[in-house]
């Protein structure tokens, strides 16, 4: 079932820009009841290290709480025993325009998932769009402007990109990513302005995360985008989530929260370490409802 739950406090902004104006958020998310790390399928996860589920919920509620002061509008999935990756609601599907691509994942751990997304998808009234090729929702799909970023090379498909741009009738640009460390386009991108239509739209992203191909086209298209150190990236510091004025942001990523500041933006920290374990952080906790 979801669950809606009205803001209870705006957070109070540390600088504010004339350019940069927060808008509503409407997001899925899921508890992280059941999280623990007990298979290996990135290369951040070790089920010889310990996991604290009870942590992963408290710093999760944090989290929770941030899009709430905001103003956001979130909705909740119930956690499914034995899917421990489901609080990555960012993996569940792509919404647009009311319509619901499903995600269709790469590893048989997490392919029930996709599933149990699309049922809360089509409860909810959307307009569900069934997979035929791989891909793993918001995890590599990132809508700029008009514009869909997709991401290839770890886990969605190519294909997947065509499937995409024929259901959404948007542009699709394709990325390659390279390195195993960021296995998915939202740990190597933050879309910093998400309204559609957004005149100018930015990003910041992780230059060694892409290949040549994909560099040139980011740097054709975002020639003011923040790049970001691998220090800030190894925390997971682009995996963060803007309504345009308010960046909630791994609280480790020190450089990309000044880099943000510099531009007019205000970025939140939060500590997501324990559900980095398992290859997560803020933008992999969230997933955009776009009606």
């Amino acid at each position: 079932m979801s669950a809606i739950h009205p803001a209870t406090a705006v957070a109070t902004p540390t600088r504010r820009d004339n350019e940069r104006k927060a808008s509503k958020r409407t997001v899925l998310m899921c508890r992280p009841d059941f999280f623990t790390v007990v298979y290996r399928i990135n290369p951040w996860m070790n089920p010889q290290l310990p996991t604290d589920t009870s942590l992963a919920v408290r710093q999760w509620e944090v989290l929770y709480q941030t899009y709430l002061d905001l103003g956001f509008e979130v909705h909740l999935i119930d956690p499914i025993d034995g899917l421990p990756d489901m609080v990555y609601a960012a993996n569940g599907g792509f919404v647009i325009d009311n319509i619901a691509y499903g995600a269709s994942f790469t590893y048989p751990e997490r392919q029930p998932e996709g599933p149990a997304y699309m049922d809360w998808f089509g409860e909810e009234g959307f307009d569900v769009r069934m997979p035929k090729n791989v891909n793993e929702g918001e995890g590599d799909f990132l809508l700029v402007g008009d514009v869909i970023l997709a991401g290839t090379g770890f886990r969605s498909h190519s294909n997947s990109h065509e499937e995409l741009a024929a259901i959404s009738g948007r542009k699709v640009v394709t990325l390659e990513l390279v390195n195993p460390n960021f296995y998915h386009l939202d740990t190597a991108i933050a879309v910093l302005d998400p309204q559609p239509g957004h005149p100018n739209p930015n990003i910041a992203y992780l230059p060694s995360a892409f290949n040549e191909e994909g560099l040139a086209i980011l740097r054709a298209r975002f020639p003011d985008a923040i790049l970001v150190t691998e220090e800030d990236a190894s925390v997971l510091g682009l995996n963060s989530f803007s309504d345009g004025y308010n960046v909630v942001i791994a609280a480790r990523a020190k450089d990309f929260e000044r880099q943000l500041l510099e531009r007019g933006y205000n970025p939140i920290g939060v500590d997501l370490s324990e559900l980095l374990l398992g290859g997560g952080g803020v933008k992999c906790c969230t997933l955009e409802l776009r009606r």
